[in-house]
């Protein structure tokens, strides 16, 4: 491939250039002519182009052709006649005879009779009667009752003592501030509290008459006495319980504090302790109690009684027997009898013969043709062209 580029001339090269760019040798030459007459080459980018060419191109397509041709066809045609024929057939005809004959039949006859029958039956007559019972029932009744107990608590008392202190360079000043505090001083207080009674569940008792109100019409109205469903209900019960309630309270509580100083000398220090101390006060307390009372009512009470009563009763009754006969009657009897006889009937019968018929018809025949005709293409081809970048001196612009 070295040896190639070597024997390669300057000449060669510009034709081999020309021929890439479209040019003719004779242009490349009076290019190089004017190139060496200015004494300056300018420079050239080579670009590739694509043009277009119009060839125009032969092609067939098929065309299809159809011709109708007359041939003579023979087809059978059916050709329909009526033909008088007989039938012969076996009929059986009924005859009729009629005969009388004896019959005895047994008929129910109704024989009607009249009986009486028992119907007495027992009455139950409610009598009522009011008695006087005496009933007992028990009363809850509470008892307040107050009595006192003792408290046992404590107390914090604060306790300030003054100590001398030897400081040889740094004392000590006292500074007392307040801090407030809030302490707890609640008690115990009994609270009340009522527990509802129950229902018990509904009981059918007696109820007296009695004269209620009515709320629509604001009428006073008798309620008749009977039994009813009755719900009863428990009396409410109340127990006291203690109940701490607190009762927080703002105290204002002395702080002493230090503050450093450089003396030398003997300083008293204020120094707080707390004391606690044990008190003892009396609180009253609250009891309540319940007691039971017995009490005695009189509650009148109805009394139904039943008495039975005999109501006697005979009703009439129509009892229907039935009794046997025999009876004779004549019934016609009818006897049928089935004769043979051969009759004859005519009929019609359509019979078809084939006719042979000539026709013409005309059969099409279809025949393929190749036409010629003629498209116009458009073909691409790639040029190169050298085109100059800038120009190489002012002479040759």
């Amino acid at each position: 491939m070295k040896a190639f580029y070597a024997r390669l001339t300057p000449a060669i090269v510009r034709s081999m250039l020309a021929v890439a760019v479209g040019l003719s040798p004779t242009s490349v030459r009076a290019q190089e002519l004017s190139i060496d007459s200015c004494g300056c080459a300018p420079a050239y980018r080579v670009e590739c182009q694509t043009v277009y060419e119009e060839r125009e191109i032969k092609c067939y397509r098929p065309v299809t052709e159809t011709n109708y041709e007359e041939r003579e066809v023979t087809r059978s045609v059916p050709v329909f006649e009526t033909k008088r024929m007989e039938r012969r057939y076996s009929v059986l005809r009924p005859v009729r005879e009629t005969s009388v004959r004896e019959e005895r039949y047994t008929v129910q006859r109704p024989v009607y009779e009249t009986r009486y029958r028992d119907a007495s039956y027992d009455v139950v007559r409610n009598v009522t009667e009011t008695q006087m019972r005496e009933e007992r029932y028990t009363v809850q009744r509470p008892v307040c009752e107050t009595s006192e107990r003792q408290e046992t608590y404590l107390v914090q008392r604060p306790v300030t003592e003054t100590v001398q202190q030897q400081q040889v360079r740094t004392v000590m000043r006292p500074v007392t501030t307040y801090q407030t505090q809030v302490v707890d001083q609640g008690g115990y207080v009994d609270q009340v509290s009522v527990t509802p009674g129950s229902k018990s569940w509904p009981s059918l008792r007696w109820l007296p008459g009695q004269q209620t109100i009515d709320p629509l019409t604001g009428q006073v109205q008798t309620v008749r006495p009977g039994l009813s469903w009755v719900t009863t209900e428990t009396p409410p019960q109340q127990q006291v319980q203690r109940v701490y309630r607190p009762n927080p309270v703002s105290v204002q509580t002395p702080v002493t504090g230090y503050v450093p100083q450089q003396v030398t000398e003997c300083v008293p220090v204020n120094v707080t302790r707390m004391v606690t101390e044990q008190q003892v006060r009396r609180v009253p307390v609250q009891v309540v109690r319940m007691v039971n009372e017995e009490r005695v009512r009189q509650v009148p009470v109805q009394v139904c009684r039943q008495v039975v009563e005999r109501v006697e009763r005979r009703i009439p009754e129509q009892v229907c027997r039935m009794v046997s006969e025999e009876r004779v009657r004549k019934v016609p009897v009818t006897t049928c009898r089935m004769v043979r006889e051969e009759r004859v009937e005519p009929y019609d019968v359509q019979v078809c013969r084939m006719v042979e018929k000539v026709e013409k018809v005309s059969v099409p025949t279809t025949t393929t043709r190749l036409e010629e005709y003629t498209v116009t293409q458009r073909v691409p081809r790639t040029v190169m062209v050298r085109r100059p970048i800038e120009p190489a001196c002012d002479v040759c612009g």
